[in-house]
């Protein structure tokens, strides 16, 4: 497509209470880019070479009805080791957060669902053989 193929696609994602959700995010394993006081922050998971493919920008920003709506997917290689993460870091506890283990999906992949301090509902799959 030349000079017309995209380079990359971001979410927003809404915050409830901006600081807590970046800590959230931030315990979860993405690294802030950048962003601190401002309405903005952009996050992103993985070396530089994976930059543009995981990320999404969380903003100061927050309507019950939207957040509770949105869903993310995030495909990893080892889904069962992003659990283990999660409990690891207590993730669960220390924000109050809703999460369901992983379990093999009828759509061939295996995935477990979290839910970030807004609502904001996280499928993180693999794909299944």
């Amino acid at each position: 497509m030349g000079d017309t193929e995209p380079i990359e696609l971001k979410a927003f994602v809404p915050a409830r209470d901006f600081e807590i959700s970046k800590q959230f995010y931030q315990d979860l394993g993405f690294t802030l880019c950048w962003g601190s006081e401002g309405d903005l922050a952009y996050f992103h998971y993985g070396d530089h070479g994976n930059h543009g493919k995981v990320g999404f920008l969380l903003q100061r920003f927050y309507v019950k009805e939207f957040a509770e709506n949105l869903m993310m997917h995030l495909l990893v290689k080892d889904v069962d080791a992003w659990w283990a993460g999660v409990q690891d870091k207590k993730i669960i506890e220390k924000y109050g957060v809703r999460a369901e283990p992983p379990d093999d999906r009828p759509w061939k992949m295996r995935d477990f669902v979290l839910f970030d301090p807004s609502g904001v509902l996280w499928r993180i799959a693999q794909d299944l053989p």
